[in-house]
């Protein structure tokens, strides 16, 4: 009866060594996946904020060069703006 006891033990003992093995050999499959989604992250991340620059580049260059529409206004805009700024200087020479 000790003996069957014993080989019982020893029998669940070996399979908690074989489960403590195999879920060692996972974890370490995780973590490369785990450090290799990060890197991947990293570049996706890197590549969001690249294309938010350019896209802010496009939003400056439309609205510096826009339509002809657009281009008119802003051009009549600036003109009153320096109007007003001789305007100004004007009063400030008084």
């Amino acid at each position: 009866m000790a003996q069957d006891l014993a080989t019982r033990l020893k029998s669940k003992v070996e399979e908690l060594v074989a489960r403590g093995e195999s879920l060692a050999q996972e974890n370490a499959r995780m973590r490369e996946s785990i450090d290799r989604l990060t890197v991947e992250t990293e570049k996706k991340q890197l590549k969001i904020e690249e294309l938010q620059k350019q896209i802010e580049q496009f939003r400056l260059k439309e609205a510096f060069l826009g339509t002809s529409g657009d281009r008119t206004q802003a051009r009549r805009r600036i003109a009153g703006l320096i109007r007003e700024i001789d305007a100004c200087i004007g009063m400030l020479g008084e």
